[in-house]
């Protein structure tokens, strides 16, 4: 890829895990009203025909990782655990008090953090506690993130005794000098442990995540890494740019000098050879940053354009309303976003006058719900059309006079009613997805908000 189009697009942008992205949500005109409002409406329209997702998520953490950007609490104090599954669950239960019928759910995914700092028992209490409010649905998909490090054979199987089966173990990269630079060292051999485990138990989805970019990594780091990482042949894999945005994450990342980061045209080296590996192991492009087996649920869920994108990241199926548990957690109700507060003490104290710990959200005007269609199909497809007037809005012709320039570099393919991204646009959705952003042309940044895009 020539170095003059990485540069030409190389810009700050959002990686739109929503839209509008979180530092666009009009929250002087947002009101807690809002939030229960939409809830309610989101809940009625879906929970007897797909049902709801749940995101819970565990802060604790025993390590600070110097690449992560996640909101945790460093601890080796065990005893944080029940007060906060405690807490969890009261949350839950006040939504479903307001639900008033009982919820089906049909995704748990548990985020943090580290879900496996805490124990089994614990982690049963959470889920046997969700579901004595709320019943499972016939094809419903659990999945959690665990430390390749503190996972025990005992976690996955109560687990996956528990109904989850599909499971991300965070490797980021083997090379020993990236590791002790993000302050993240784990042994091949503990992967490679955990991974078989997980297959001996029979879980159906095991998905490793692998950064590019990170502090001192070189070429050869990236081609250990996914050979190693093909030799345990995991279902799924996030390739994900690491983001360095020490502005927002504080000192946390920190821990290395910037001119130790790979950047430009050697950053995206690693991605292309990091991806020519992985095509050549049979993993298929799959939505952003995303490859899996022809085996695995998500690529069929592409293949039948089913795949849908929300604060969890990728899923195989879609949720019309997605409630977001514990600190910091955002849900989602397709017509509002609601965030809770950041800080533990704070959480606990809102949550003790029995009212939602929310401090902040965004209620979707009619414009925003199309933009975000296109953001969607983008992120999921590759594609979006406005043929149905329902998709059309006054500022298309703009928007296709914007992606000229990278209709002429390759990147997508224009026509009177829909684009395309092209196999070598892939790398560059953000930027095509920003072409649509209204809200970040009309105003753009004065600060520093997003990573880069390349």
């Amino acid at each position: 890829m020539k170095n003059s189009i990485l540069q030409k697009y190389n810009v700050p942008g959002p990686r739109y895990t929503s839209y509008p992205t979180v530092p666009y949500w009009d929250e002087v005109d947002f009101i807690y009203q809002n939030w229960i409002d939409t809830l309610k409406r989101s809940f009625v329209e879906s929970n007897s025909a797909e049902g709801l997702s749940l995101y819970i998520h565990l802060p604790f953490c025993e390590s600070m990782c110097t690449f992560c950007g996640c909101n945790k609490r460093i601890t080796k104090n065990h005893e944080v655990e029940n007060p906060y599954i405690e807490a969890v669950l009261k949350e839950w239960a006040i939504y479903c008090n307001i639900l008033e019928e009982k919820p089906i759910i049909k995704e748990i995914h548990l985020g943090g953090g580290t879900p496996t700092f805490f124990s089994t028992k614990n982690l049963e209490d959470l889920i046997n506690g969700i579901f004595c409010y709320a019943e499972k649905a016939k094809d419903y998909e659990f999945s959690f993130e665990g430390h390749p490090n503190n996972t025990t054979r005992a976690h996955l199987q109560k687990l996956y005794d528990l109904g989850f089966r599909r499971v991300s173990f965070g490797v980021q990269d083997y090379s020993t000098k990236v590791q002790k630079a993000i302050h993240r060292e784990q042994p091949f051999h503990n992967v490679a442990k955990v991974t078989f485990w997980a297959k001996e138990i029979g879980y159906t989805s095991i998905g490793h995540d692998i950064i590019f970019g990170l502090p001192f990594q070189e070429v050869d780091d990236v081609i250990d890494t996914i050979e190693k990482t093909n030799s345990l042949q995991p279902d799924r894999l996030a390739f994900y740019s690491y983001a360095h945005v020490p502005w927002i994450k504080g000192n946390g990342q920190r821990g290395f000098n910037d001119e130790d980061i790979p950047k430009d045209e050697v950053k995206r080296m690693l991605y292309e050879v990091g991806k020519d590996l992985l095509f050549e192991n049979e993993y298929y492009e799959i939505g952003m940053d995303h490859f899996a087996l022809k085996s695995d649920s998500l690529f069929e869920s592409f293949e039948n354009k089913k795949l849908h994108r929300n604060f969890m990241g990728y899923s195989s199926s879609k949720t019309q309303l997605m409630i977001g548990l514990g600190v910091s957690s955002i849900s989602d109700s397709w017509y509002s976003f609601a965030q809770n507060v950041k800080e533990l003490e704070e959480y606990y104290k809102i949550l003790e006058s029995d009212k939602l710990p929310i401090f902040r959200g965004h209620l979707l005007t009619e414009e925003d719900l199309i933009i975000r269609k296109h953001i969607l199909n983008l992120m999921c497809q590759f594609e979006t059309s406005w043929k149905d007037k329902s998709s059309y809005f006054k500022e298309i012709p703009e928007v296709l006079i914007q992606l000229k320039e990278m209709e002429k570099d390759g990147l997508v393919i224009l026509k009177n009613d829909s684009i395309e991204v092209t196999n070598a646009g892939k790398p560059f959705v953000r930027n095509i997805c920003m072409a649509f952003d209204l809200r970040l042309k009309r105003k753009a940044p004065e600060t520093k908000l997003f990573s880069m895009t390349i």
